[in-house]
């Protein structure tokens, strides 16, 4: 039996398919319940009143502090670390040897060399390996996230996370704090008293309006998250389900979940052979209608992403080699597909066509079927012009959306299609039942797609800014 990926993959021989039949499932965001009002109010109320978001159970807490920390950081990120001092923080995105991206999280400078990585299980992993081969003098914790089903179990995090955010937000934590809050610099982090607890705050914001981020130990989860609650209802804040949660970003534009960059190269085998063969590299969903032999072409550069603006080449890291030799206008680039509405109708009610096999499901609000999703999207002649990665409908635009990555040179207002479904009826995935594929119209449309994200949120990943 294999006890690591790479022996995992010998075994299969054929990586695409090994994770295209995965039966993983979809990506569960756990504990949180799936809704408190229902999912249409709750994304309306980061729009258009105040949303309290509870982070507490999906993603990987990774401390590192020690002389050496931040020499780890610097040499597996894309980033500049020249200018981070304590109470910031930044988006790490840290790459392979062929300059595929591994994924990316929130990267907290809490105290001098002293770090926390927030995110998915990827980058955290990415880390980890380094932090323990790579002769850093360092020492690390890894805080897994909950587990997708705990049938009973207790769940115990080393933090609680919240964030609140919409055009009400500001208030609200005002009269948290008792009085004025200033509204410090995107990304940079402080203190707050509230139900008499310390909170370590984050500036930040995921609805296109400013907001914080609040943390502090797990055994005050309940007592905070009441504060906030009393404190935000004549604000009208709504506390958001897990169903709604992972579909802001279909507004505010960040693609979550790029296939990590680790399958091939000679120069990760040492990786793939410290992952456990039950790792989220090794079980990860692979859905959608592209599909290609050879699994280098499910990798993503950092202009694909949006995050060509972090590449920084003030330092050495892993992947600076390859991404040195890449033409940064010959990468495809981010966009928010804006679907046709009768076409997305025609997948809608599919479920009760009861004539033919129907189209690949579409749930809702997220539509994604599996971890990493890569959906053709073609021009009007059938070439391949670009992936679609995250899909879904928000009820703020009334419409389906889906962030993509596509060749550089089509214009915004170009329509294209989008391929929804698997061919050949589809894989052996938990997720997918047998159907038919359908080519979506849609309009290559801005990124953020949200008029009040382009206009109000800092940039970065989202448009132009530098972090």
């Amino acid at each position: 039996m294999a006890r690591n990926l790479q022996e995992l993959l010998d075994e299969k021989g054929n990586v695409v398919e090994m994770l295209r039949d995965s039966q993983l499932g979809t990506y569960i965001y756990p504990v949180v319940p799936a809704e408190f009002s229902n999912w249409r109010r709750e994304q309306k109320a980061w729009r258009e009143t105040a949303v309290l978001y509870d982070q507490t159970h999906h993603m990987v807490n990774f401390f590192v502090s020690g002389p050496d920390a931040l020499r780890l950081l610097r040499e597996t990120g894309i980033n500049s670390f020249a200018n981070f001092p304590v109470n910031t923080a930044k988006q790490f995105v840290p790459t392979a040897s062929n300059g595929g991206v591994i994924g990316d999280g929130i990267l907290f400078h809490e105290a001098q060399d002293e770090f926390v990585y927030v995110g998915r299980a990827p980058a955290a992993n990415w880390l980890q390996f380094h932090a323990e081969t790579g002769g850093y003098d360092v020492e690390f914790r890894y805080d897994d996230r909950s587990p997708s089903r705990p049938y009973g179990q207790a769940v115990h995090r080393e933090y609680y996370r919240f964030q609140i955010q919409g055009p009400n937000a500001w208030p609200i934590i005002e009269k948290l704090a008792g009085g004025p809050v200033e509204q410090v610099k995107f990304f940079h982090m402080g203190e707050l008293e509230i139900a008499g607890e310390k909170v370590r705050t984050l500036r930040h914001g995921m609805a296109g309006a400013p907001g914080l981020e609040i943390w502090g130990p797990y055994e005050q989860h309940g007592k905070i998250r009441d504060a906030v609650l009393e404190a935000g209802r004549e604000f009208g804040i709504e506390p958001c389900g897990s169903r709604a949660y992972s579909s802001n970003t279909l507004e505010s534009g960040w693609i979550p979940s790029p296939l990590p960059a680790i399958y091939s190269s000679e120069a990760e085998r040492a990786y793939r052979e410290w992952l456990p063969a039950n790792s989220y590299e090794a079980i990860n969903a692979l859905a959608g209608s592209f599909v290609s032999q050879n699994i280098e072409d499910y990798y993503l550069s950092p202009w694909e992403l949006g995050y060509g603006s972090f590449v920084k080449f003030d330092h050495d890291f892993i992947g600076r080699d390859a991404l040195e030799k890449v033409d940064p206008e010959a990468q495809r680039k981010k966009v928010t597909l804006a679907w046709d509405d009768e076409d997305l109708a025609k997948i809608l009610t599919s479920v009760i066509d009861r004539d033919r096999p129907g189209y690949q499901f579409f749930d809702l609000p997220n539509a994604n079927y599996g971890s990493s999703n890569y959906d053709s999207v073609i021009d009007a002649d059938g070439n391949n012009v670009g992936l679609s990665l995250f899909t879904g409908v928000t009820a703020n635009e009334k419409r389906g959306l889906s962030l993509a990555t596509v060749d550089r040179e089509i214009p915004i207002g170009t329509e294209v299609r989008v391929v929804w479904g698997e061919p050949n009826g589809g894989s052996r995935k938990a997720t997918v039942e047998a159907h038919e594929q359908i080519a979506v119209r849609a309009v290559v449309s801005p990124v953020p797609y949200a008029e009040t994200a382009r206009l109000e949120y800092h940039g970065g990943w989202r448009s132009t800014g530098t972090l």
